[in-house]
């Protein structure tokens, strides 16, 4: 299996406590800043490595934001953070977003692929995590196998992998990502990474939910 040919499986992951050792500073030549009103295509086109949105994805990604976002769209702006570089490029980013009214989450990670290897999903994911109180865990958020650079810097910042349980209306797919992840992932990496059951209390709390909001 090559990592273009990595299904779309769910994969879960909660954190309880911020591992502190896990935070980094961005570096000199970059800084962060929140994304703005007029840049709500630049943030669309983020996952596809592009400019603006392909086409055949351009109504899931307004989809996404009208189900997560749309009822508050000053929220989401203040909650997503760019990285950008000195010409104010957006180049990384991450969310947060208080899922449904009821938990907080992560969102949409992302450094565009030239900007790869700089440590920038590190820093940016730093800069949202040090903003949560402990009162405000646990944090959850979802990914995909594909997605595996990912869940390695998760499980560094304390995440764990979610087992069992269908969580809202998608299935916990995690027994099919396991061995995906065992083959992408650095042995000594993939053997820290932690799998615990999904609360009870979160399943309940997400059972009724048919929108994608984490």
């Amino acid at each position: 299996m090559t990592e273009e040919e990595i299904p779309d499986y769910n994969i879960f992951m909660m954190c309880e406590r911020l591992n502190e050792e896990a935070l980094s500073q961005l570096k000199s030549e970059y800084y962060f800043r929140n994304c703005r009103p007029n840049e709500l295509q630049i943030w669309k086109a983020f996952p596809f490595d592009s400019e603006t949105v392909p086409t055949e994805y351009e109504d899931f990604m307004n989809q996404i934001i009208n189900d997560s976002y749309g009822s508050d769209m000053k929220t989401f702006f203040s909650n997503t953070i760019f990285v950008c570089n000195k010409d104010d490029k957006p180049i990384a980013t991450c969310s947060h977003w208080k899922a449904y009214g009821k938990f907080n989450s992560i969102h949409w990670l992302k450094t565009i692929k030239e900007y790869e290897g700089q440590c920038l999903g590190r820093a940016v994911l730093s800069e949202i995590m040090k903003s949560f109180s402990s009162d405000d865990f646990p944090i959850y958020l979802h990914t995909q196998p594909g997605s595996f650079r990912a869940v390695k810097l998760y499980a560094d910042f304390g995440f764990k992998l979610l087992k069992g349980g269908q969580i809202g209306h998608r299935p916990n797919e995690l027994e099919k990502c396991l061995p995906i992840l065992r083959e992408f992932i650095p042995k000594k990496d993939f053997e820290k990474l932690e799998i615990v059951d999904t609360p009870q209390h979160f399943i309940k709390l997400v059972e009724n939910e048919t929108t994608i909001q984490f």
